[in-house]
Order: structure tokens, then sequence, then C-alpha cells
């Protein structure tokens, strides 16, 4: 994440020139010159120092009753439990759901110990993702009285009519884009969701882990009679925003609002939870005697939890949120860093293949706008390659999976371009699709694959016509040499959490001198140590993975450089900036 190029959303660098090794560099917004670095980074986001942005508090939760249907299915959730009915939990088979369903399953049961509840997760290859009929006519049959779905739900408007002919009640919580107008929600017992038509909830950008959460919170206070929940249940409501802060972080929604609260608050109830499974799996991860950072839930932890659900069933990380302990909790942790590794391997396998074959039908050339390939991939690991594909190629990116006389797979976007709204456009042409602007699944008939890629084609082109699909690298202010120091860096991780739509900080520092030649590090020597000169001074800047791809830079050589800040702990703490791209002046 410090060193990935992102693309500025909507604009287009005037000045091509301004080109460092990895792409254009572009100022996020209005370059600031007086001021100390954390005031001029906050001003080119449009923030101030005093808007309560650096300070986070749990005060900052919106009330859960303003979102649409919540306090009516809360109500609906607690009379069931009075009466003993059988309820499940119907989630995502990802992060985001399996947190979700955690979140609603403790809290039941924290509520009413002895309710009979069930958690229910499809499986990702038999029966895709969100509500389906042949699993809602089964828990039907098997005396259901109550489905609450969680992270999805929101498409899902035949299996509601079939809920209701069964005369099971169906409550729908989700976070996807909803559709335009009320009269096309799922004729459920209650939709709840922050952005359907009509909501008054003031944030949006809630994942599915949230709502829940938010629905967790509703079911206390109801149960209480009262605002002020009884310590048990409060005491819980606080560790589930560990969950919560997973479920965030790995959804990718914006780490901004009310958001910015749960994850800071929620990575420090990760390491000591009382979910014995996901200590486990903090220790299976490596991260146990360490605080536990946004980047350590994005790169260790969650990709953990997605494992068993990309290469089988979700089920194992369920359980080790839920119910797992003792050995059962360490055996399940060490199979999700078993198929972690498995996945990794797939994964690059497929990205090989499918960025060879991006080239060999020229939709790597200069006038394409868009990638839409399919092949014989599995299924679980085509979302996180078409992701990693849409990065490398700046392009949105579909892959398809092939499944007998369909093809089922996930899109990805690029910053500025609503890849839901294209594929609106494309509806006629598929048997399914949702998500969000930036991501979303599909699937279509094998002989509609022609005219789903010249469709999707033309509408990229369309909206992307004047943007060069090269990386675009955007950095938040200038920055002295002299400036790069451990106090101002402990300024600006006040910022923190970092993730989307608050990306660290990059920094622009212009006519740098290179103190001494760079200097390689690291077991196979493929990072790199620069040194830039400071008055008397020298700062060092560290290069990860960069050694390779240095251009041929002496002492002496003047550069612009764009880094991100960071601190290193070996033998006591000190700044030290790590580079995002360079160029020479």
């Amino acid at each position: 994440m410090s060193v990935a190029a992102r693309t500025r959303e909507g604009r287009t660098n005037p000045n091509a020139s301004d080109r460092g090794e990895r792409g254009l560099w572009e100022p996020r917004g209005e370059i600031r010159a007086d001021g100390s670095l954390l005031e001029r980074v906050l001003h080119a986001r449009g923030l101030d120092k005093a808007d309560g942005f650096l300070s986070p508090s749990l005060t900052d939760l919106h009330d859960p009753s303003l979102i649409p249907d919540l306090d009516e299915a809360a109500h609906r959730i607690l009379d069931g439990l009075r009466r003993g009915e059988r309820l499940v939990i119907y989630g995502d088979y990802d992060v985001d759901g399996t947190t979700a369903c955690a979140i609603l399953y403790h809290t039941l049961r924290a509520i009413e110990p002895a309710a009979e509840v069930r958690s229910y997760l499809p499986h990702r290859l038999d029966e895709g993702y969100g509500l389906n009929a042949d699993a809602i006519r089964t828990l039907a049959e098997q005396g259901t009285n109550l489905i609450v779905s969680v992270d999805c739900g929101i498409t899902a408007i035949e299996e509601a009519r079939l809920a209701r002919t069964l005369g099971v009640d169906l409550i729908i919580t989700d976070h996807h884009n909803p559709p335009a107008s009320n009269d096309d929600l799922p004729e459920a017992l209650c939709v709840v969701h922050p952005r359907r038509p009509g909501s008054r909830y003031p944030f949006g950008g809630l994942c599915g882990a949230g709502v829940a959460y938010k629905l967790a919170w509703r079911l206390c206070t109801l149960h209480c009679g009262s605002a002020r929940i009884h310590p048990d249940l409060r005491r819980l409501l606080v560790d589930l925003l560990g969950l919560c802060a997973l479920g965030t972080i790995a959804d990718v929604v914006p780490l901004m609002d009310e958001n910015r609260a749960i994850v800071r608050f929620g990575l420090t109830r990760i390491r000591s939870s009382p979910i014995e499974g996901l200590r486990a799996l903090v220790v299976a991860s490596r991260l146990d005697g360490e605080s536990v950072s946004e980047e350590d839930v994005g790169f260790r932890l969650a990709p953990r939890m997605n494992a068993c659900g990309r290469l089988g069933h979700a089920g194992q990380t369920l359980e080790l949120l839920t119910t797992a302990t003792g050995e059962r909790a360490e055996q399940i942790a060490r199979d999700l860093s078993r198929l972690n590794d498995e996945r990794r391997r797939l994964e690059r396998r497929i990205l090989d293949e499918a960025l060879a074959r991006a080239k060999e039908l020229e939709m790597d050339a200069p006038d394409s706008r868009s990638v839409l390939l399919a092949g014989d991939w599995h299924p679980g690991v085509v979302g996180i390659v078409c992701s990693r594909l849409a990065e490398t190629l700046c392009r949105p990116s579909i892959l398809l999976c092939e499944d007998g006389d369909l093809l089922r797979g996930s899109g990805r976007s690029v910053p500025g371009f609503d890849l839901h709204d294209a594929l609106l456009q494309c509806a006629d042409l598929l048997e399914a699709f949702g998500g969000h602007d930036h991501a979303a699944g599909l699937s279509l008939r094998r002989d509609r694959l022609d005219e789903l890629r010249e469709r999707f084609g033309g509408i990229c082109a369309a909206a992307l016509a004047h943007r060069e699909p090269i990386p675009t690298i955007v950095y938040d202010t200038n920055a002295r040499a002299e400036e790069l120091t451990l106090g101002a860096f402990e300024d600006l991780r006040r910022m923190a959490p970092f993730g989307s739509a608050n990306p660290r900080p990059h920094l622009r520092i212009r006519d740098a001198r290179l103190a001494r030649d760079p200097r390689s590090f690291g077991r196979n020597g493929e990072h790199a140590s620069l040194s830039i000169a400071s008055g008397t001074n020298e700062v060092r800047i560290v290069a990860w993975r960069w050694m390779q791809r240095l251009p041929d830079l002496h002492r002496g050589d003047r550069l612009d450089l764009i880094v991100t800040p960071a601190i290193s702990t070996f033998r006591g703490a000190r700044p030290e900036p790590e580079l995002v791209d360079l160029r020479r002046t």
C-alpha cells in the first residue's frame, strides 16, 4: 500500500513531462506553502486540524435507528428470540460477510443464550454469492422461522418472494448498491440498508459488518429497554468492534466518518478479543506481542480469513470467529495459513496467464481502455486476480471462469469509473450481477461473451477516452528533506487509520541531492537504500523492491522524489520514509 501507484479520480495530469519511473505525478489538491506537514496534508484533502478528523471517538457513531427498517428488524428478531423460533443468519463467504455473521451470532447468544441461532454461508463454487432459492427451501424444510441476511440480499427479488411463499420471514441487511427506487427493493419483511432510497442515515460508507454492528447495538438497547446498556452487553459491543474493524478494512470501504472510529477502536480489540479463535489467528499470523495495524489486517489477517472461502468453504472462518476454542481454534488458524499460501501460488499463476492473454489480445495497447477475459481459472481467486489486473493495466477489468454454458466471474474498476453502472448498461446480456461502483460479480451465457466484450469495451472507451491508461501517483504536498523528522511523522500518523478514501500521505521532495550511491539490502539484494542530503545531515529513504528498477544513479545526482512517511523502530524510533517514485531533474 505504501508504494502502490494510485490513479487520481476523475482527473488527468496536464503536465505529461511530470513523470517518474512508475507513472504521472499529480497533486491531490491545492498545495499550501505554510504550516506544518500535517496541516498542509490536511489542507490538500479538504480537512481541518480542528474538525475532529484526527480524534475519532465512539460518540461519532450515528444512531442505528436512522437506518431504514432497522428498528422493525430488531423488534422482529427479539420477538423471535422470546418465542424460541429457529433463526438463521445468512451471510457471505468473504471477511465482511463472516465477521457480520459473527457479530450477530455473539449478540443474539448474549441476549438469549438458549436461542436456536444458526448461521448459513453459501459455498462460493457450488452456490455462488448471496441468497439462493435452494438454500431457502432447505432452511424452510428444517423449520426455520426467520432468516436474517448480512452483507447480501439487496438484489434478491425472487428469493425474497420464495421466502414469503414458504412462510419464512426474511430480513435483509446489506450495503451493496441498492436500486434507484424503493419499488424495486426485494419484498422482504425488512430491508436494512443505509443507502436505500429515502434514507436519512448520514453516512453511506458502512460495510456489511458495519450494518450488522448497528443492528446488534439496537438489539442491545431494545433488550435493555434503555440507551444505558447492561455492562455485560456494553463490553460485548466494544469487543465486537474488533470484528467490525476486520470487515471494514477487508471490504475496502472509505475510512472516513464513523468508519474511522470503528477501525481506530476496533484494532485495539483484536489481540485482546474474548473470541478465542480470533486470538489464535493473530498468533498464527505472527502478530502476537504486537499491536495490530490496518496494514496487518489487510495483508496478514484478512487474506487468511478469505482463503478457505476462496478455495473451499468459509465455514471454517466462521467457526473460528464463533465457537472454536482450544486445539480446534489453533488447528483452524493453521489451516487458514496453509490455504493462504496455496491461494497465493494459484493467484500468481493465474495473474501471469491473464496478463499474457491480455497482451496477446492487445488489451494493453495504448488505445485500449478495458480488459475482459475468460478462461479455465479457479473461481475462488479470480476476484483478487482481477484486482491485480486492473491495478497493473490501469483499466476496468473483468475476469470470467468457464462453468459449462455459463461464465461467472468478477469485475474491478479504476478510480473515476462506475463499474456497477457500466454493468447496468449491459444488464440485458447478463444472467445476474451485483456489487459496488468499484467491484462487482457477474454471470452470463457463453454465447454472450463477444457481445459483452464489445459493449463493455465501448462504455469504457467513451468514459475514459481522455485518460491515459497509466498509473497516476497522487501526492499531498511538497516537503523539504529537513522536514522529514520523527516528530513530523508522528504527527502525520494521527491521520490513521489509513485505507480507502484516506491513503497514507505522499510527500514530494524537489531537487534533492543524492548523498551517496544507492546501496542494496535484503536477502536477495532486491531493496535499495537512498540517502539524500539535508544541509550537513543525510536522510535515509527505503526503496522496497526497487533495486532492479532504479535508473543508473550516482552520488551527486539531483532527484525529485515522492515518499510516504514511515517510522523504523529497529534500535530506537527514527524517521525512515519509503520511496513511492522518483525522477531525475
